[in-house]
């Protein structure tokens, strides 16, 4: 998928329907708060947005829409933290991590989400200095941390929970952006199917495409 359509996928926001979208050659913080804000000049009512955590979009979301409810996507945080912590970890640390990771997509209740911090909580604690143990390289003399992927691991959790779980407050809040990739899988396919067509087509092709989705919808 080429950079302009990853950046149109991370601007099209619907419910039933597509509501805007722009082509841009890039994820932009500055573009992504124009476009929040030409949702707000259209009174379009959002409740909740679902994402991935993008730096620049929750940076944008927290500017244009700070009252409105954040959910971090679940599968995104599940699938990211097994891939840093690797399919067979090699840490006693991380393979106790990968349980409890793999615990997220079974959360259906606010008693689940209580043992799944608890658990969380209770492994932190046990490994703390192990997860911010430094070495320092004595050519560049620059520090590091010595298991930088559990690191990055506990840092991605850890910055994801306050909006992990917002979906047991409300069922209509999406705990994933899966039907967004779904629908933008599709229209991957399409694209494919008329791999041979110019730029401005493509452009054209996707424009007709949103369109006719929409006529679908109504």
């Amino acid at each position: 998928m080429s950079t302009w359509r990853k950046s149109l996928k991370n601007r099209l926001l619907f419910v039933h329907y597509t509501q805007l979208y722009r082509f841009s050659s890039g994820e932009y913080y500055s573009e992504m708060c124009e476009d929040l804000e030409n949702l707000k000049v259209l009174d379009i009512q959002i409740e909740s947005i679902t994402c991935d955590g993008l730096k620049a979009t929750l940076k944008a979301i927290r500017k244009v829409y700070p009252e409105v409810i954040l959910q971090r996507c679940v599968v995104h945080v599940h699938r990211m933290a097994n891939v840093w912590l690797r399919q067979k970890p090699k840490t006693q640390a991380s393979i106790e991590l990968k349980r409890i990771v793999n615990l997220l997509p079974l959360i259906q209740s606010h008693n689940d989400r209580k043992l799944f911090t608890s658990r969380l909580m209770d492994w932190y604690k046990h490994y703390e200095s192990f997860i911010n143990e430094k070495a320092r390289n004595e050519a560049t003399g620059r520090w590091w941390y010595k298991h930088k992927y559990l690191k990055r691991t506990t840092t991605l959790i850890s910055n994801a929970l306050p909006n992990l779980f917002c979906y047991l407050d409300n069922p209509e809040i999406p705990k994933s952006t899966n039907g967004l990739e779904s629908f933008f899988g599709h229209l991957k396919d399409n694209l494919s199917i008329h791999r041979g067509l110019s730029y401005a087509n493509r452009k054209a092709f996707i424009v007709w495409y949103l369109h006719l989705k929409n006529q679908s919808r109504e």
